[in-house]
């Protein structure tokens, strides 16, 4: 599948550890006003430490769903209740 997001595929985002480690489903993805920084978390409440960095490559293969947020402009969020969920999208 190609690549769909603007960003280079090395664009470092914010990933938290329950889905690297515990391969727990991306709910929430943040794409930050401030910064253009993308972040990708399971839901849960984090703390700092509990944020990891990879590529946005690196999170496109290991959920492709998160494709169709490509377009999704900077300072909005969307969420979804389960794996198999569409996407909602609102501005932050």
């Amino acid at each position: 599948m190609e690549f769909p997001f603007y960003d280079a595929p090395n664009t470092a985002a914010i990933i938290c550890c329950h889905i690297i480690e515990s391969k727990s489903p991306i709910l929430y993805v943040s794409h930050d006003e401030d910064d253009g920084m993308w972040q990708f978390l399971c839901g849960q409440v984090h703390t700092t430490d509990e944020a990891k960095l990879v590529s946005l490559r690196w999170v496109f293969d290991f959920d492709h769903s998160v494709g169709v947020l490509a377009d999704m402009p900077c300072g909005y969020y969307a969420q979804r209740k389960n794996r198999d969920d569409s996407w909602t999208i609102k501005k932050q």
